[in-house]
């Protein structure tokens, strides 16, 4: 929701998701549940914009890690906050580094550079079919993706090789995590399959994932989280095939009766993936508005002690034209439960850490390291 005041040293001055999408949708384009919650109180120059009255509390975050990618992002909500930011190769991996997984795998690489993934996959696959040699890209993200057809390269070949660059990507080279990136097709039209598999760091610090589980209480994973924490302080985990059933996996579980405190922790993956890096302006809009569309539903099956709460990890600005990579923005914070106050602005939050500090207080858990609790502005 508006560039952080850093932007400039992330080549991010201007970026603005949302007010953005705001600006190329057509003037009927409309969120109003989540303006219901507060969201439109966030968006920059946009006093003119319908808003009905406010049940719900709604403050912006700002992002304290010197990062702008998921990783960074998600463990800053649970209560770590990186000093350093995870290594990026823009210029493509070390030699030594390919070389010694060329010769851990037994094959030689291709690519090894930064690029977009469908762009390097209709670029390089009919090369990769022919030789079966892997090919290796990354992103502004700390990343080593490694994108191979699924068919004739094989999943569980793929997978092993993962592992294969998880070893030996540490130190000094210790990337964030390791991406696979399984495509099928043919020649011009290769199309990305929902097998991706995240081989992430694990976490260094307690996050409150490991508090809530260490409780005795349960930690539902549902998208990618389980990838992004590698199964630190998870107690259940389910994959999704994209932001339709990503919200309803969530929806079927907040529906069911909780003998636990219970954290649901959902990232819907499209948002970021699909549209924010491809610049896909109307398709994001679309997205937020079958989102928009899903809230009612999900609100209503809050049973009295249920909270919600909806942020981001970083900015996606798909009207962003100096480069396809997430932008250093403010993040939304948008919160409601039958017990909560109404209208609440919880101002500027200094870390997305304020999240995790919150949830701890309310369940009653040891204090996080990291973080501000705003339990006492909306109860």
């Amino acid at each position: 929701v508006g560039e952080l005041p850093d932007a400039v040293s992330y080549n991010d001055v201007g970026a603005d998701t949302i007010g953005h999408i705001f600006d190329k949708a057509e003037k009927s384009f409309s969120l109003p549940n989540m303006a219901k919650l507060g969201l439109y109180k966030l968006l920059n120059r946009r006093d003119s914009l319908p808003c009905a009255d406010i049940v719900g509390c709604y403050g912006k975050m700002m992002t304290k890690s010197p990062a702008k990618d998921t990783m960074a992002g998600h463990w800053e909500m649970s209560g770590i906050i990186l000093k350093t930011p995870f290594p990026v190769y823009p210029k493509g991996f070390p030699k030594k580094v390919i070389e010694e997984f060329e010769k851990q795998i037994g094959a030689k690489i291709i690519g090894n550079c930064s690029a977009s993934g469908t762009e390097i996959i209709n670029r390089l696959g009919s090369e990769h079919q022919k030789t079966g040699c892997p090919i290796i890209y990354t992103s502004a993200d700390s990343v080593f993706q490694i994108a191979v057809h699924e068919e004739t390269f094989g999943l569980d070949r793929l997978y092993k090789i993962c592992e294969t660059a998880r070893n030996i990507l540490c130190g000094e080279n210790a990337v964030g995590r390791i991406i696979a990136r399984p495509f099928i097709g043919t020649k011009d039209s290769y199309r990305r399959t929902a097998n991706r598999r995240d081989y992430s760091l694990t976490p260094f610090e307690i996050t409150v994932l490991d508090k809530i589980k260490k409780s005795g209480g349960d930690v539902i994973a549902i998208g990618k989280i389980e990838d992004i924490f590698n199964g630190k302080g998870i107690t259940e985990a389910v994959h999704t095939e994209g932001n339709l059933n990503g919200m309803e996996i969530t929806l079927d579980k907040v529906k069911r009766p909780f003998e636990k405190q219970t954290l649901i922790f959902t990232n819907l993956v499209d948002f970021d993936m699909l549209w924010g890096h491809r610049r896909d302006v109307s398709a994001y809009a679309e997205g937020l508005k079958n989102f928009d569309n899903f809230l009612p539903g999900l609100i209503e099956e809050l049973k009295d002690d249920d909270m919600l709460i909806i942020m981001a990890d970083h900015g996606c600005d798909p009207t962003y034209k100096l480069h396809t990579d997430h932008t250093r923005e403010y993040v939304p914070l948008l919160l409601c439960g039958k017990k909560l106050k109404k209208n609440i602005d919880l101002g500027i939050r200094e870390t997305l850490s304020d999240t995790a500090q919150t949830i701890a207080d309310i369940f009653g858990l040891p204090a996080m390291k990291n973080g501000k609790s705003f339990k006492n502005l909306i109860f």
